[in-house]
């Protein structure tokens, strides 16, 4: 995006009403997040009008892909496409499962998500999911940094960009706390801002809402603000 284009963007978001539609209305945006606005989506919030949401003020999104070594979300080809053709700047993350192989997992998100020099940078999503039931497992630390640091790596060696990691606050106390620096993190809190769960590290992304409400969007979905100070989503 261009900085002229951008500052467009942002005066557009600056004027923007505030979200709300589909029965409920947004949690306030924090200050922190400017004018950046954004959300994460899957196939969860069906068929998204991608128009609708852009011209109510949402700037960016972050789009689920795959999932494990074989799972693609089935909405993620629609939502990649429309979104970029609303002028959403979007990018792709992967959800990271720990039973399968990290080397697995790179190949087949890079097979699954086109090299758009315009996107934002890939996403790797990294959470404990004891509710799977398919693979609830929980690795200690260093084999899963090792797996982290293996989809990473194929990651910006496919997209040469460094990817962003998305990691809720019991996942980075348990493994990422005081390694992993390099790369910029997509922190969740949703009762505040979330400096003190991550150790006072900077974040880039953050989710502050899971119960949203966006016109062009049935249903709930994530809101995430962009912390990267006056620089654009990039």
């Amino acid at each position: 995006m261009s900085e002229t284009r951008w500052r467009r963007f942002a005066i557009a978001l600056a004027a923007a009403l505030p979200l709300a539609g589909c029965g409920g209305v947004a949690p306030q945006k924090p200050a922190a997040c400017g004018h950046r606005l954004g959300i994460d989506v899957a196939h969860h919030q069906g068929l998204v009008d991608w128009p609708q949401a852009a011209s109510r003020g949402v700037g960016f999104a972050f789009i689920k892909a795959t999932e494990g070594g074989d799972y693609l979300d089935p909405q993620f080809r629609r939502n990649w496409l429309l979104a970029e053709a609303a002028g959403v700047r979007r990018g792709a993350y992967h959800f990271m499962t720990w039973c399968r192989p990290a080397e697995e997992q790179a190949r087949w998100f890079v097979a699954n998500v086109p090299a758009d020099p315009g996107a934002l940078p890939p996403v790797l999503d990294i959470e404990w999911n004891p509710d799977s039931r398919s693979c609830p497992m929980k690795l200690a630390r260093e084999p899963a940094l090792a797996m982290i640091r293996t989809v990473l790596a194929a990651m910006e060696r496919a997209y040469g960009r460094r990817p962003i990691l998305y990691v809720p606050a019991d996942m980075y106390r348990d493994v990422v706390e005081g390694d992993l620096v390099d790369y910029p993190l997509w922190v969740r809190g949703l009762a505040g801002r979330p400096h003190a769960a991550y150790g006072g590290r900077r974040w880039l992304v953050w989710q502050y809402a899971e119960t949203g409400r966006v016109p062009g969007i049935r249903g709930d979905v994530d809101l995430d603000c962009w912390g990267g100070g006056d620089d654009r989503p990039s």
